[in-house]
């Protein structure tokens, strides 16, 4: 009788509780190297990049990220070719196609591109981006992202540029 009502009490336990909800990081912060490709934009040579990114869930798979890049290209005008600095920070928004341990996404930022050289040239771009993300443990991915931004300035043609980059995150 003892075992039969310890069953039954465990049955009913079982039957009653609620089920078990996972708790979702929907922060990230992150360092990304990648490279970049002027085009010769305003005589700027190809270079890698450091950049600093994050993210915020949203809801319903869309994400708000930003992604801040520095650089150091080559001034392809000036006779000794010198490194200049360029920063490029960026915000958009992408959409997870799965929320799964593998992260493809697709979306499209808006960037700004300054670039330090005897002047001071500034651009501002819209492009489309893609990537995936690999979550290696409960709080961390490392992923890959491919994006491609147009730039345009005040009595400037318009210039492209394709960025690649490598990067890991923490969620929190």
């Amino acid at each position: 009788m003892r075992t039969l009502l310890c069953t039954l009490g465990f049955t009913l336990a079982l039957l009653a509780a609620a089920p078990a909800h996972a708790q979702f990081a929907n922060r990230s912060l992150g360092v990304s190297l990648g490279y970049m490709d002027f085009n010769d934009t305003r005589g700027l040579d190809n270079s890698m990049f450091v950049g600093i990114d994050a993210s915020l869930y949203i809801e319903n798979g869309f994400e708000v990220v930003s992604l801040s890049k520095i650089t150091f290209p080559r001034d392809t005008t000036s006779r000794d070719q010198k490194r200049v600095v360029g920063l490029a920070p960026s915000i958009g928004i992408r959409y997870l196609l799965m929320e799964e341990s593998i992260r493809p996404y697709v979306g499209s930022d808006l960037s700004y591109l300054v670039v330090f050289k005897n002047n001071v040239s500034n651009f501002v771009g819209i492009g489309p981006n893609a990537g995936v993300d690999f979550f290696v443990s409960d709080s961390v991915s490392i992923g890959a992202r491919a994006q491609y931004n147009f730039y345009i300035a005040l009595n400037e043609e318009t210039q492209n540029t394709l960025t690649l980059s490598l990067g890991a995150a923490a969620y929190f």
